[in-house]
């Protein structure tokens, strides 16, 4: 597809995790003029590995990432199992599960891609950290914008990429319940010091509807702990009481079996602690007037699908490349919607479809899982990983579509 650039158009993106930043890339690159607002003091460090799989993998490559990301690579060679007594049930590649691709697929912490990101915009791009979208005011010619800190900006376009939460979607389309998907999970994250040995590896105990998990990237740094349950209902009354949360998982996980007895209390004296429910978003539109939403704010796939910021990376291009060859933004939000909203929803099917080889609800599902994982060969293996063609079909179900080159 030829390019047709427009005059410069003033665009605000309000998050700076990883659709942000992705689409400022892309916008710079077609002579936007583009402000990035970040309600965090800074781009955010560390973090879990998340999976950069199919279209996303081009996607990265088209932003001439790929030799950083590369670099960055964790490679994770394996995930253990274990039953209610903490002993070994069997193990499995992680593409096994998934259906990424061996060799091609990149692992890397989720602060390694945001700061891949963000490096080379940091001085082409303008960055307001520390701030906040107060209001919105769209009078169908510009978006006027009045931050938390007390500014007050006109844009021509706005694209909230403010994540599930989205402060963005809330303020256009309206408070998060009715475009909110529960999936019947609840989770907590955080960091602990590495004392089980372990290193690209996961270690995954299970009984029916509770998981805990160690993820180990290099040996000699902390470990990633998770401790997931389901729940019939969302526990918001828990959402701003940390001391609740912590409550809260700790009656899902009295064991005294395997690392569950250092894993909550790990959890309870973290300071990174990460709670939240496992859910979707799935909205009528992705767009209103002016006013257009990316990544996780617009179609957010959860956890369980391994593709949230795979997504993000692919329509950050789109939304991108459409506002850049269409001379309206109307029609080019019209436009990046019909390409991207079967691409997100697909992998948004991989939530429900996949999750019960990790998070098996019942003990039907576990015994089921444990049984076939304990029989030798690759083949009684590939029972447990038969999703794993339907998610390597969903990675790569969109073709970036060429929008000419830029400068």
């Amino acid at each position: 597809m030829s390019r047709t650039f427009r005059p410069a158009r003033r665009v605000l993106i309000s998050g700076a995790s990883i659709a942000g930043p992705a689409l400022a890339h892309w916008l710079d690159r077609y002579g936007f003029e583009v402000t990035v607002v970040e309600k965090a003091a800074t781009v955010r460090g560390g973090g879990y590995a998340i999976d950069i799989r199919g279209t996303a993998r081009e996607a990265v490559d088209r932003m001439g990432l790929l030799p950083r990301l590369r670099a960055a690579h964790v490679d994770t060679q394996r995930v253990t199992f274990l039953d209610a007594a903490g002993e070994t049930v069997g193990s499995l590649a992680p593409e096994q599960m998934t259906g990424g691709t061996a060799g091609l697929d990149l692992e890397v912490r989720r602060g390694d891609l945001a700061d891949a990101l963000y490096t080379p915009l940091r001085d082409r791009v303008e960055f307001l950290f520390g701030d906040s979208i107060a209001t919105l005011d769209d009078d169908g010619d510009a978006v006027h914008v009045a931050f938390d800190s007390g500014a007050r900006r006109t844009f021509d376009l706005v694209i909230g990429a403010d994540g599930l939460h989205s402060n963005t979607r809330r303020l256009v389309f309206g408070p998060e319940e009715p475009f909110h998907h529960y999936l019947g999970h609840v989770f907590a994250g955080f960091t602990l010091p590495n004392e089980f040995g372990l290193g690209h590896e996961a270690v995954i105990w299970n009984e029916p509807g509770r998981s805990a998990a160690l993820y180990a990237h290099e040996p000699s740094e902390r470990v990633h702990g998770f401790l997931t349950f389901t729940r019939e209902t969302p526990p918001f009354e828990a959402f701003r009481d940390p001391g609740a949360q912590r409550d809260l998982v700790t009656a899902r996980f009295p064991e005294r079996v395997w690392h569950l007895p250092r894993l909550v209390a790990a959890m309870r004296e973290a300071d990174d602690l990460f709670f939240d429910i496992v859910s979707q978003i799935h909205l009528p539109k992705w767009s209103h007037g002016r006013v257009a939403l990316a990544g996780d704010a617009a179609h957010a796939t959860s956890f369980l699908s391994g593709q949230g910021s795979s997504v993000a990376l692919v329509g950050a291009y789109v939304l991108a490349g459409e506002l850049a060859t269409h001379a309206g933004h109307e029609e080019a939000f019209a436009a990046y919607e019909r390409r991207m909203r079967p691409f997100a929803e697909r992998n948004q099917a991989l939530a429900t479809s996949g999750g019960t080889v990790v998070t098996p609800t019942t003990r039907e599902q576990l015994e089921a899982r444990n049984a076939v994982l304990r029989e030798p060969g690759a083949q009684a293996r590939a029972l447990v990983t038969a999703g794993a063609e339907e998610g390597r079909t969903a990675h790569s179900g969109l073709v970036l579509p060429d929008y000419g080159a830029a400068g």
